[in-house]
């Protein structure tokens, strides 16, 4: 009776979930040598950032102890590349990144805090990079406002531990976060393809997420 009074309240019907979130984005063969927007001007230069700062939140169904069904939203916004020189600080287009996920979850409840899970997600992203113009290019150019929308699949996991009976932190979720955005067509749609001498790739992120769960 005392187990199925624990495995009861041990286990809420729905979570919620929202926090903190960075993506490493995966450059796949994106150098600085290959981000040549100062390509007549020798005295500005660019790197590739690849680390994006956003917000992760979604909701969880339990099923019974072990198997629940969950949808995921994320997003991430900054600027893609940074001025190493004092020339070029201007006018950077901004990148941003968002998505639609649903899937299945595996959690471990048992008599401790901590409830470690596992989960698969499967959905829908949309990459979009700004129009700008960016300053310290001679000649100067345009990037076109350009949005791809590709395949997002999510696997990962992470461990809550509950500070009361509705609340538990998100201790850490690590995601390797797989898409099917092609840099060197968004890029090169967003630039002169003559810039962007990438190869196609689908990119391997990983994510990272922090945050309050709520249950109910």
């Amino acid at each position: 009776m005392g187990s199925l009074a624990w495995a009861q309240d041990s286990m809420p019907r729905v979570q919620v979930f929202g926090g903190f979130s960075i993506l490493l984005e995966d450059t796949r063969g994106l150098s600085d040598t290959q981000v040549n927007l100062s390509l007549h001007n020798p005295t500005s230069a660019f790197g590739i950032r690849s680390n994006f700062n956003g917000w992760n939140a979604g909701a969880q169904y339990n099923l019974n102890r072990w198997v629940s069904f969950a949808v995921d939203f994320s997003g991430y916004s900054g600027v893609p590349f940074t001025a190493t020189t004092p020339s070029g600080t201007a006018g950077l287009p901004t990148q941003s990144r968002d998505s639609f996920l649903v899937g299945a979850v595996g959690s471990y409840r048992n008599k401790t805090k901590f409830t470690p899970y596992a989960h698969a997600l499967f959905g829908l992203e949309r990459a979009h990079l700004n129009a700008s113009t960016p300053a310290g290019s001679v000649p100067p150019f345009t990037t076109v406002d350009t949005t791809f929308n590709d395949f997002a699949a999510v696997l990962g996991g992470g461990v809550d531990y509950r500070i009361a009976r509705r609340i538990s932190l998100r201790l850490a979720q690590l995601d390797w976060y797989h898409t099917t955005l092609n840099t060197n067509k968004f890029f090169g749609e967003a630039f002169d393809s003559r810039q962007f001498q990438v190869p196609p790739t689908h990119q391997k992120n990983v994510r990272f997420s922090t945050g309050i769960v709520v249950n109910f």
